[in-house]
């Protein structure tokens, strides 16, 4: 379906049934309930700022932002300000039922499958960073404004900042972990590997790059305008797909197709791709999907979404050492799992969020369970089950904080496939060419563009 025919669908049904909005009101909350948002109970980001019950997470304290820390600089390889702990203890085979409660299935079926090489060193839990007061604002009027439309396909409000504070359903949930805080402009030189049982791995890399629109501090839009952000991604490595380029944008409003154009070296064209997103394989070996990305990203169309509350879970955070450029890829990387030497867990309150493929749809994962942090929103882990109902893979993504964009950047992120016993690496900068440039600007809408394509092309 294109795009025009999407807008004359909706627009009948606005006519035929009323607004969309009025459907989704609910979404609202009451200017009462929105001064909550950076008080003496939650965070600005609808977080419980107390910590647990037994002192193992944290109250949120919020006292860093940007390069604040001592020792913090504004760019680069930054050791964070926790380099100098050491774990409280090791999750592995061998105490796992200790800890069950607090590990996902996809965690426990790791421990199990890979008893020497996956373990998990558990460290202090920390709350200490903010995000800049124009983040906080825009949370603070979209909790009163923001609702969803186009069946959940789309979210009016303005950008910058999650809509859904008190987010009442799955679609509001998903909604804020697909638009959390995040580097304007992003820009890289990015190695990626599939790491196969007996050692061997087969390397890529790209060219990436991202314009957020959405997420422009000197820019404050609708959350319906057109573009949310803009993507680049040149091939460098395997040499049999030097050239290639994917570029395009991704719509606000998923009831507008995502629009992606592709170029092939080989015969220097550049084509549309219709069918980027969803379930197309992507990386080597195809042991990711496009909306693998960050875990999850583009239309939830075909998922019913369900919010199961919150938990607290170990999850990777505060990543700050797997970037070390120190760290080489042959330390880093060894078979069967990320060395757990260069890992670091916390425990953390986590949103608990499932996706189920609906009738009538397919996806290669019939369901999904993504577990996304309460201070910032950022999906940190998923536990991806086949048609079948098995566990297939388990996923996630390395955040760190970075002064450069006040917020949490996506480091590596890991795809670990339990059919296949490998594991899929991105998002490596430690050997790469380039280390991350984050809100550096340079970046312009014509860059992505199918004739920019044509040119890098030639």
């Amino acid at each position: 379906m294109n795009s025009m025919t999407r807008k004359m669908m909706y627009t009948l049904a606005a006519i035929v049934l009323g607004t969309l909005a009025a459907q989704s009101a609910f979404a609202k909350v009451s200017a009462e309930q929105a001064a909550q948002l950076g008080g003496d109970k939650l965070t600005c980001m609808g977080a419980e700022r107390a910590g647990n019950a037994d002192g193992s997470i944290p109250a949120y304290s919020g006292k860093w932002l940007g390069a604040a820390w001592p020792g913090a600089t504004q760019n680069g390889y930054n050791p964070g300000p926790y380099a100098d702990e050491k774990p409280l203890f090791t999750i592995d085979s061998d105490n796992l039922a200790q800890y069950a409660e607090r590990l996902t299935e996809g965690q426990k079926a790791l421990l199990k499958r890979y008893p020497k090489a996956f373990t998990m060193p558990v460290y202090a839990s920390h709350r200490d960073f903010r995000y800049p007061d124009w983040v906080c604002d825009a949370v603070r009027k979209n909790a009163t404004s923001a609702e969803l439309v186009h069946d959940g396909l789309g979210f009016t409000g303005t950008t910058g900042g999650i809509p859904f504070p008190f987010p009442s359903d799955g679609l509001e949930a998903q909604t804020n972990m697909q638009n959390p805080h995040r580097a304007w402009t992003e820009q890289g030189i990015l190695d990626q590997f599939v790491v196969y049982p007996n050692g061997n791995r087969a390397p890529g890399r790209v060219v990436y790059k991202i314009l957020s629109v959405w997420n422009d501090p000197k820019h404050r839009g609708s959350n319906q305008d057109e573009v949310n952000s803009y993507f680049y991604s040149e091939t460098l490595l395997p040499e049999r797909d030097k050239g290639a380029i994917t570029l395009g944008w991704t719509p606000n409003d998923n009831s507008i197709d995502r629009q992606a154009w592709f170029y092939s070296p080989g015969t220097r064209r550049v084509r549309q791709a219709p069918e980027f997103g969803f379930d197309t394989p992507q990386g080597a070996g195809g042991f990711r999907t496009v909306d693998d990305d960050r875990l999850f990203n583009g239309s939830p169309e075909r998922y019913d979404w369900q919010l199961l509350g919150k938990k607290e879970i170990y999850v990777p955070y505060d990543s700050f050492k797997q970037n070390d450029p120190a760290v080489r890829y042959d330390q880093l990387l060894p078979p069967s799992s990320v060395n757990p030497q260069y890992m670091r867990y916390e425990l953390h309150r986590v949103w608990v969020l499932e996706a189920t493929v609906k009738q009538g749809y397919r996806h290669i994962y019939a369901k999904r369970r993504f577990y996304v942090d309460e201070d910032s929103w950022h999906a940190l882990w998923v536990d991806n089950y086949d048609a079948r109902g098995q566990l297939w893979r388990a996923s996630m993504v390395n955040y760190f904080y970075s002064p450069a964009i006040e917020g949490f950047q996506a480091g590596i992120a890991i795809y670990h496939d339990l059919t296949a016993n490998a594991y899929y690496v991105d998002r490596l900068v430690n050997e790469s060419k380039q280390w991350w440039q984050l809100n550096q600007g340079g970046l312009s809408a014509d860059m992505f563009s199918p004739d920019a394509a044509s040119r890098h092309g030639h």
